[in-house]
């Protein structure tokens, strides 16, 4: 795809599918797509619930994959598509795998490390990459205020 922004939709349409499955399955709804020469080398979504693990955001679950299907811990020329900003542990898993573009859809003001409450990218780190933000912002922040209205409203009928 020549288009960027088409491009960078298309993409983040997959990684909300993948928040749609966290939903689903009782997750927070953030899904993620990594990309490389327009190829879809892993998808992903939050599964911290289901494994009882703080480690397993859809971000780190995702460049996990991409490693495997790599076959090694560097990730050159992928792109991660991920629908809520990174917070600061996968923030710092984009930094140690060397990928190269971020683009996320909704902001975190809570937790979000690419610009909301602190911004990894100014660090003097090894590595920077790219970030871009609000791809289909709308329909990610959607997702997640829908997700937490429901289990508002769950926990107050009990």
């Amino acid at each position: 795809m020549n288009d960027v922004k088409a491009r960078d939709e298309y993409y983040m349409s997959l990684a909300l599918e993948e928040a749609k499955k966290a939903a689903a399955a009782g997750e927070v709804p953030v899904g993620a797509v990594i990309v490389r020469k327009d190829e879809v080398i892993a998808k992903a979504f939050n599964l911290r619930e289901c494994r009882k693990n703080a480690l397993c955001h859809a971000e780190t679950l995702a460049i996990d994959r991409a490693c495997e299907t790599l076959g090694g811990w560097r990730l050159p020329g992928c792109e991660l598509y991920v629908t809520l900003e990174c917070c600061p542990m996968c923030a710092g898993a984009c930094v140690n795998s060397r990928i190269e573009r971020v683009v996320y859809g909704a902001k975190d003001p809570k937790a979000g490390a690419l610009g909301s409450v602190a911004d990894i990218t100014s660090l003097p780190l090894n590595h920077r990459f790219e970030v871009k933000t609000g791809v289909l912002e709308n329909e990610c922040s959607a997702l997640l205020s829908d997700f937490f209205a429901r289990l508002r409203k769950k926990r107050e009928s009990k």
